[in-house]
């Protein structure tokens, strides 16, 4: 089938979350966050943290608008359902042949040790496997990220591996990555 035509909701609840998908305008909130949790994102999602201004902030939101349209990239930004702040951004990657997703994450430094991001991930496994029927949801991390193995330990993803020498660091350095997974009726 193809995907896009496929219809599924662009947000789902948990107890204390709102998580939808990016709308153009939400790259301030985005931007503040990023520039907050700099430290942290420039160890691992160098990608992310290269974000510096408000308006490659808001083309980036734009762009991941565009991807969930398109179905190639479903981005998701975490705000508190009471209080309405931006927490952090999900992103479900998907292979729809299978269908299997792939899981990244991160949160604004300010939010971290709350329990969000684990409630969040939770919420996102119950979105893949419910709406848009997964089989797998995977979540690939560095080796060394206490911080990432710990959340996808406390969400009860399994450590399928550890590929070594997998890829690079942001300073070129080798890097082993962590595989862990969920998988439907198992």
């Amino acid at each position: 089938m193809n995907p896009l035509l496929l219809d599924f909701p662009t947000m789902f609840q948990t107890k204390r979350l709102l998580i939808r998908k990016p709308f153009p305008g939400d790259g301030m909130e985005v931007y503040e966050a990023i520039q907050s949790s700099k430290s942290i994102l420039d160890l691992w999602m160098p990608s992310v943290s290269t974000i510096s201004s408000e308006e490659q902030a808001e083309a980036l939101i734009r762009e991941e608008h565009a991807r969930f349209l398109l179905r190639e990239h479903l981005t998701f930004h975490m705000y508190h359902r009471e209080e309405g702040f931006f927490i952090g951004a999900l992103t479900l990657i998907p292979a729809w042949n299978i269908p299997k997703f792939e899981l990244r994450f991160w949160l604004h430094s300010k939010h971290r040790r709350q329990g969000f991001m684990k409630e969040a991930l939770a919420g996102a496994v119950n979105f893949a496997f419910e709406k848009l029927d997964a089989k797998r949801v995977e979540i690939r991390c560095d080796a060394a990220n206490e911080q990432a193995r710990s959340t996808a330990e406390s969400t009860e993803f399994v450590l399928e591996g550890i590929l070594q020498n997998e890829r690079l660091s942001a300073d070129n350095e080798l890097r082993d990555t962590c595989i862990y997974a969920k998988v439907k009726n198992r």
